[in-house]
């Protein structure tokens, strides 16, 4: 590993790292920070609840790891994010050695690089959800099975097995079929149909049934086992078959409640920001690779390889089915389209006949990038006041040195790179250090919460007053903040957080009180155009106010 190496791997670090520092975001991941500090505080490791309610949708890794590492480093955002990021790391690593078993030391840190500095992969190393560890486990075990089957070393089909079981404990069979799929299509092409039957596939499933044993129980002691629950407004629910079944394939099938009208192509469309700056080569060299085989009749050479290829296009084929989309689905087939991506960039650069199309597709990425620094340069300067005019002086200085370095490298190739890698690393950079923060000053949750743990109010004696307020606050205040809708059952000594228009109930002849706090609220992961344009920001926000009971 050469400076140039270490000074990309820092800087991605330090951009990761500083991501931590910023509130966790509603809806989802607030939810499931505040469930692990649930299950960390009861004790109850079997059983999930989400504020008491019994809790029947993601499997239980996530809120294991991240409550042991809470128990460990305190209730905060480090202590949620670190379980994630590490397996976040490990898909980064996965990878790398997942394309070397195939391909070049070069082609293989390029793979490695394109996952690390993906769009998304930067969005789910702060914004923490299951499909981070999800990817890690996914892609270690395709990495394991890999060297299994070209090595016949046992230790890595087992490692390959428990990549799967951790998998499944995470976000169900997802991690199961991803795996199968790549390896279906790679030993399909090969012809080589002795390798879809071996015993070790017994084993496989022994030592991934053994790590589901703890899950299951829980699943089955929490509802099967009480079959007169209330689940999601229905009784009889079995937690195994939702977990294994319904979950999954439920919403291909329709016999899952959840749908949003997602088409085949919904994935595809949020690729183009989730997977920038390399989303145009990676379209390219998908196109590039199924010509390829279809050129070879469909049919490859025992030393080739099909499993990014094949396990990316079922696994998007499978999700894209569904009829219940979210854009991060399909960030567990990121490191298959980091490796299809970087196979291609490698032939792009190493390959005369194709030097034209580097130097076009280089020049189309500078007027793609100049855009997004426009954007950036904007979002720094015009939206926040909170915003220090540091940082948009200093986003104007590094837009320039991108500018000069273009110009300066001579090589298309490493022009490329350059492009790309320095353009999401500082884009990240003042995301994390601007922009999230300022947009999180509009989160009711975590500012409300964070200001009863320091002004140590007891969470208990906290309500909220016909007014709505997301997970986040559970998390930051350490405890339930529960609602009362009825003015007479409020008491004196009591805190109350309610809209601006209802302190009109609360008249000094009804209920003396005292302002402690206000703000604005707004569901920042969904923004807008008003709210960002300062003028009409106060159309689409909503005030609240934090008050005391006298």
């Amino acid at each position: 590993m050469n400076r140039n190496h270490l000074l990309i791997a820092g800087s991605l670090l330090l951009v990761y790292l500083i991501g931590f520092g910023i509130n966790i975001m509603d809806v989802d991941a607030a939810q499931y920070a505040s469930m692990s500090r649930e299950m960390l505080r009861s004790g109850n490791y079997l059983h999930i609840y989400d504020t008491g309610i019994e809790y029947l949708d993601k499997p239980p890794f996530l809120f294991w790891i991240s409550a042991l590492s809470m128990k460990i480093f305190g209730i905060n955002n480090f202590a949620y994010r670190l379980p994630s990021f590490l397996f976040a790391l490990l898909a980064v690593l996965s990878t790398y050695k997942l394309a070397k078993l195939f391909y070049t030391q070069k082609t293989a840190l390029l793979s490695a690089l394109i996952l690390a500095t993906s769009q998304g992969f930067f969005l789910m190393n702060h914004d923490v959800r299951t499909d981070t560890i999800l990817m890690g486990c996914v892609a270690f075990s395709i990495w394991q099975l890999a060297a299994w089957f070209q090595t016949n070393k046992i230790w890595h089909f087992i490692l390959g097995s428990v990549g799967i079981g951790l998998g499944m404990m995470t976000k169900g069979p997802i991690a199961l079929l991803v795996p199968c799929f790549g390896f279906f299509i790679h030993f399909l092409l090969q012809r080589n149909f002795k390798a879809f039957l071996k015993w070790e596939y017994i084993l496989a499933i022994l030592i991934i049934g053994a790590l589901l044993i703890p899950m299951s129980w829980g699943l089955y002691d929490q509802f099967d086992l009480h079959p007169d629950k209330i689940v999601n407004g229905k009784t009889g629910v079995s937690g195994l078959r939702f977990f294994y079944w319904t979950q999954s394939f439920g919403r291909i099938t329709g016999e899952s409640v959840w749908n949003n009208g997602a088409g085949i192509g919904f994935l595809l469309q949020n690729m183009l920001w989730s997977f920038l700056p390399w989303i145009l080569f990676f379209i390219a060299a998908l196109i590039w690779q199924i010509k390829n085989i279809v050129q070879q009749k469909f049919a490859i050479n025992k030393t080739a390889e099909a499993i990014c290829l094949g396990g990316f296009i079922l696994t998007y084929l499978s999700l894209g089915m569904s009829k219940y989309q979210l854009p991060h689905y399909i960030f567990v087939g990121f490191p298959y389209a980091a490796i299809i991506t970087a196979v291609y960039l490698n032939h792009l650069f190493y390959h005369s006949h194709s030097n034209k199309w580097l130097k076009l597709s280089t020049n189309l990425h500078f007027v793609i990038f100049t855009m997004l620094w426009m954007i950036i340069i904007i979002l720094l300067k015009m939206p926040f006041e909170s915003i220090s005019i540091f940082f948009p002086i200093l986003s104007v200085v590094l837009f320039l040195l991108m500018i000069y370095f273009f110009i300066k490298i001579k090589d298309f190739k490493n022009k490329l790179i350059f492009l790309c890698v320095y353009t999401i690393i500082a884009i990240n950079l003042f995301l994390n250090t601007a922009i999230y923060p300022a947009l999180l000053e509009y989160q009711i949750g975590s500012n409300v919460g964070k200001y009863i743990k320091k002004n140590h109010i007891n969470p208990n004696t906290v309500f909220t007053y016909q007014f709505s307020v997301m997970r986040s606050i559970q998390f930051y205040s350490d405890g339930f903040i529960r609602e009362k809708n009825n003015l007479d059952s409020i008491k004196s000594g009591e805190y109350i957080i309610t809209s601006e228009e209802k302190l009109k109930d609360f008249t000094p002849s009804k209920k003396e009180f005292t302002i402690l706090k206000t703000g604005e609220d707004f569901g920042i992961t969904r923004l807008s155009l008003f709210f960002l344009n300062p003028k009409t920001r106060k159309s689409v926000t909503s005030k609240y106010a934090v008050i005391k009971i006298k």
